[in-house]
């Protein structure tokens, strides 16, 4: 743990010359030879640690630690080091000594030490480099005055090490704080995620550093079309943004969706694709809040309400006629179907609906609903992509019968000029 031989050689001789003579002590404290002194800083530092003897060989054991502490040898000092390192029992004096020494054995004691109070390594952490840091982070207690010093040094390596920490609950307010300086860190962004305190506002930055880094990474840009791209990050971060709104409207949170309509972030794309994916709380709570109604009234309209109560609610949230009244087809649909977790019953009221307009308005779609209406087609392709999935394999491996798939080759197929 010092780095030094002389570890191991006081761990076998310290019994031997733990009940010797204080002359023989005096002797070997005096020797030219730092492996020897090195043993009587060791053998005094146990001393005085497991000492219940009389007050005068107490204090005569006290000055010969302090005295080891002018010991020109690096050796000897980490000696004595190593005796007191867990000792809550040691000099505060001399393991504050022991803290300004050389770097291998600042560290043991920043690491170890019980004597050290907060403020003695608070002082530390602002001018300590990177291995300094690394080993007060990997201290067995961590306050949350320490935690927050080291994430103040900015240093990646050590924000990890606090944040991997499973006793060390960091506020969502220091939280947010990391991901806006290192969000754009991968490793970074993984920890943050793993944690519960993580405020849905935090989640949301950090799912846009995630997406800003899908559309610059190579890989991803060379397999796939940009216009595509655009449409699947899109499509990502709104998934991101109304399921994190419907987890905190769950655990009775209204704070990350006041944000979102504050921020002017909610928008008839947004309202369409939390319906759609079943995220009726978030959706509900955005009417609530720009409409001024309770919550409660809410949910009790979109569950069981008329068409003309969700006419007047969506009136009342400053949506146009067009607008209400798709949505207000939607929500019928969302109290008849499994829309959370069956994608076919999603891909079918999508569906539905987008052939409603087009009958409705006779294919000239009005140019209020232009917006929704892409983005209906846009969410009926990937709809269809994913209910599609596995279903002619499955048809393929149960049909029975063996039937054969029909083909007609009574005119001949006309080849595709090469690519």
């Amino acid at each position: 743990m010092l780095g030094f031989n002389l570890a191991n050689e006081i761990e076998e001789l310290s019994l031997v010359f733990l009940m010797v003579a204080y002359s023989k002590f005096y002797e070997l404290s005096q020797s030219g030879d730092a492996e020897k002194r090195g043993m009587a800083a060791h053998m005094a530092a146990l001393a005085y640690i497991d000492h219940s003897g009389p007050a005068d060989e107490s204090a005569a054991l006290y000055a010969a630690l302090i005295g080891f502490l002018d010991d020109d040898s690096v050796k000897v000092r980490a000696a004595l080091a190593y005796g007191l390192l867990h000792a809550k029992s040691a000099p505060r004096p001399i393991m504050m000594s022991l803290l300004h020494d050389e770097p291998i054995i600042a560290r043991a004691v920043a690491q170890f030490s019980p004597v050290l109070v907060d403020a003695d390594l608070v002082a530390i952490i602002k001018i300590a480099n990177l291995t300094m840091l690394e080993v007060i982070a990997d201290r067995e207690n961590l306050s949350l005055r320490l935690a927050h010093g080291l994430i103040m040094s900015n240093k990646i390596a050590v924000i990890l090490k606090v944040l991997a920490r499973d006793d060390v609950t960091l506020n969502a307010d220091i939280l947010h704080d990391i991901a806006l300086l290192h969000g754009e860190n991968a490793k970074i962004r993984g920890a943050l995620f793993s944690k519960e305190s993580l405020h849905g506002v935090t989640r949301l930055l950090l799912i846009e550093k995630v997406t800003q880094a899908l559309t610059k990474a190579r890989v991803v840009k060379g397999a796939i079309t940009n216009h595509r791209l655009k449409r699947l990050i899109r499509d990502i971060q709104f998934n991101a943004l109304t399921l994190i709104g419907e987890c905190e409207a769950a655990e009775g949170s209204s704070e990350y969706t006041k944000d979102m309509v504050e921020g002017e972030q909610v928008n008839s794309r947004l309202m369409l694709h939390a319906l759609v994916n079943g995220h009726v709380m978030f959706f509900a709570q955005c009417l609530s809040i720009i409409a001024i109604v309770p919550e409660e009234k809410v949910f009790t309209m979109l569950n069981s309400g008329s068409r003309a109560a969700l006419n007047a609610l969506f009136t009342k949230s400053g949506i146009g006629v067009e607008l209400r009244n798709l949505l207000a087809r939607l929500v019928f649909y969302a109290r008849e179907a499994d829309l959370v977790d069956d994608v076919t019953a999603r891909h079918f009221v999508v569906t539905a609906l987008i052939d409603e307009l087009i009958i409705e308005h006779d294919g000239n779609i009005p140019i209020p609903l232009e917006d929704a209406f892409a983005y209906l087609n846009e969410q009926n392709i990937m709809l269809a992509r994913s209910a599609a999935r596995g279903v002619m394999g499955a048809f393929a491996k149960d049909d029975g019968q063996e039937r054969e798939m029909l083909t007609d080759d009574s005119e001949p197929v006309l080849a595709l000029p090469a690519a």
